[in-house]
């Protein structure tokens, strides 16, 4: 799979929160407003996954498709991976 500008723009702007949450536990912010960034951080990387399986998803039913076969296992291949990402 090849993985384009977006998700990896995804991926940036969560190492740099990471950062962020680093610099603020130096920093002794509070507790409150670390979990709060910790919280966002979650939030970027299950959306960076689910764009990627949905990317993924796509693409491999057109393969599918295109060579007569079923899906639908596919797609409970993705399921599965978004399940088990939580």
């Amino acid at each position: 799979m090849q993985y384009d500008d977006d998700v990896k723009k995804r991926l940036k702007r969560v190492e740099g929160q990471i950062r962020g949450v680093l610099k603020m536990m130096e920093e002794e912010q509070s507790c409150k407003d670390v979990v709060s960034q910790l919280s966002a951080v979650r939030s970027a990387a299950d959306k960076a996954i689910a764009y990627i399986v949905a990317v993924n998803l796509e693409h491999c039913i057109l393969e599918e498709k295109e060579a007569g076969r079923d899906s639908s296992k596919m797609v409970k291949q993705a399921i599965d991976l978004l399940v088990k990402s939580r």
